[in-house]
């Protein structure tokens, strides 16, 4: 394919943008050439600033599980932009997607609406120290929950995909209450917690991450955190900006049937525009600002199109409870597929799936945690990426980035990506 058109606009971007992006790994860094400039998209498909037509398999990382330009979700965003675009105060619409979440995910009395996931997770930790009274937070290797000072410790997707784990401008003082354990490893976290004896507020997990490619959690992990969190007066909070509304009507919490104490979310709850929300029981949430001491505060939150995109969004997915069903067997038509084609090729690889997250690494061994999917091939990662571009397919430029599967997607578009991929890995 001929990419002369966003090749130009590359060159044009980077002079009054920082690497001619506004996200790190939308640079292609990781994999070599030139970003590829989106003109429009609409349902399974991107078009590209060069008339090329691409199957998508980010989804904007995550949101359009119901395709793009969902058209509910487009008229509600069109008529609500009508009536004014931001108001800094109250509208009934923030009650009723609100309410809606709240019905939908099990174990949440009340939710906040905030602009992004960072900026929810951000929120969650604050709020769960606050009302620990403790400083110290066990994050995972690996897993990202955003770009807050606190995260940036061994980070996951873009941080990995730079080298860089530990950003420079994270002070040591933010970085020593930040403990970091092993995904899927009980035991390191159970270390953790006896070294640091009532000093901890939260554990914050990927509970499926998705950040270092998808890897599901080891059978008793997530409970085995939930108990230790029980034992020691720790929050549990689930990042569910990848998972929330898209596993699961009611995320991982109702998948595994274990309770966080904090969940946040991102992506499907705002249907494609930026919003993110954490939520927990009322005790939690009533010590937010102005009901307690803890402040958080945001004047684009709870934004009228945002509200409106995400409630239509909700909707949809409480309306078609047998859409999860159908992504899941979509995503393991697919995984079927690429496993065939590999195997037939005699590449090495593990295929890692759950629900509508899958991801491939090029490693003969189990990918558990952030060790292990470091060991994948980046070069065949690299040549395997670029050669699906020119097939007509476009999964994340990172090796570290789980693919997301849509409803749009039709078993014709899964046949050609499987036929697409059996081309490309005869090259490899």
């Amino acid at each position: 394919m001929i990419y002369k058109r966003s090749s130009q606009l590359f060159a044009e971007a980077e002079k009054v943008i920082p690497g001619g992006v506004n996200s790190p790994v939308r640079a292609f860094k990781a994999v070599g050439g030139t970003p590829i400039f989106v003109k429009s998209a609409k349902g399974a498909y991107l078009y590209d600033e060069d008339g090329n037509r691409l199957i998508d398999y980010i989804n904007s990382w995550g949101p359009m599980i119901l395709g793009h330009a969902y058209e509910p979700v487009v008229e509600a965003v069109i008529e609500k932009a009508k009536l004014g675009t931001s108001f800094g105060m109250p509208t009934e619409l923030e009650t009723q997607i609100a309410a809606l979440a709240v019905s939908m995910v099990p174990n949440i009395d009340k939710i906040r609406f905030v602009n992004s996931g960072t900026e929810a997770c951000m929120s969650a930790v604050r709020l769960a120290r606050g009302f620990t009274k403790r400083d110290k937070i066990i994050k995972f290797a690996g897993c990202y929950h955003g770009h807050s000072d606190s995260f940036l410790i061994q980070a996951g997707s873009g941080a990995i995909t730079f080298g860089s784990p530990n950003s420079p401008g994270v002070t040591e003082g933010t970085a020593k209450d930040t403990l970091l354990a092993r995904y899927n490893d009980l035991e390191n976290v159970r270390t953790l917690i006896e070294a640091n004896t009532n000093e901890i507020a939260a554990i914050i997990v990927e509970p499926v991450a998705g950040n270092m490619g998808c890897i599901p959690p080891n059978k008793g992990f997530l409970e085995g955190l939930r108990q230790l969190c029980t034992e020691n007066g720790i929050l549990l909070i689930f990042d569910e900006v990848m998972t929330g509304f898209r596993l699961a009507r009611g995320g991982v919490q109702e998948l595994f049937n274990i309770n966080a104490d904090i969940v946040c979310f991102g992506k499907v709850i705002g249907g494609g525009l930026p919003v993110g929300a954490f939520a927990a029981r009322e005790e939690i949430m009533n010590y937010l600002a102005p009901l307690g001491p803890v402040y958080q505060a945001g004047t684009l939150s709870g934004n009228p199109l945002a509200m409106a995109a995400g409630l239509a969004m909700l909707q949809a997915l409480d309306k078609d409870r047998a859409i999860f069903k159908r992504l899941e067997e979509k995503t393991a038509y697919l995984h079927e597929g690429i496993e065939r084609v590999l195997k037939a090729n005699n590449i090495v690889f593990t295929i890692n799936r759950i629900g509508s997250m899958i991801s491939v690494h090029f490693d003969a061994n189990p990918v558990v945690d952030f060790q292990s999917a470091a060991k994948g091939d980046n070069e065949s990662f690299k040549k395997f990426f670029h050669g699906l571009l020119d097939e007509g397919v476009y999964i994340a430029p990172s090796a570290y980035e789980t693919w997301f599967i849509t409803d749009a997607l039709s078993y014709d578009d899964l046949d050609f990506t499987i036929q697409a991929i059996d081309k490309v890995a005869k090259t490899l």
